[in-house]
């Protein structure tokens, strides 16, 4: 298993930027296929963007071209640079590491996008 911690949220005027970061530490950071999702009061939790292992990335329609996720193996660091913000991004955003064995949340990070 890996342990994971989130930062970088917080409060946002529409049209900014926020960079999240998701940490590993207990295992091969490596190995694991890093998402993030996010989730919205009284909705259901929505994947965002996605890495592989090998680098490949896929994105939730909503926010492509202005989401960037990227990680560093020797860091054990995954990021979510998230661009051009609008109000509707507004959620409580959470990494999530999976390999085939097991499948690894973080206690999320609320992004707020407002004036």
């Amino acid at each position: 298993q890996v342990q994971l911690v989130e930062s970088g949220g917080g409060l946002v005027q529409p049209g900014g930027s926020l960079r999240l970061s998701c940490t590993a530490s207990g295992s091969i950071f490596s190995l694991y296929t890093i998402n993030w999702y996010r989730q919205q009061p009284e909705k259901q939790r929505e994947l965002v963007a996605t890495i592989t292992s090998g680098g490949s990335t896929n994105y939730a329609d909503s926010v492509k071209g202005r989401f960037t996720i990227s990680r560093d193996n020797a860091k054990n660091t995954a990021w979510l640079q998230m661009n051009s913000l609008k109000p509707e991004d507004t959620a409580v955003y959470y990494c999530n590491a999976r390999s085939f064995v097991s499948n690894n949340w973080g206690q999320g990070t609320q992004v707020t996008v407002s004036s």
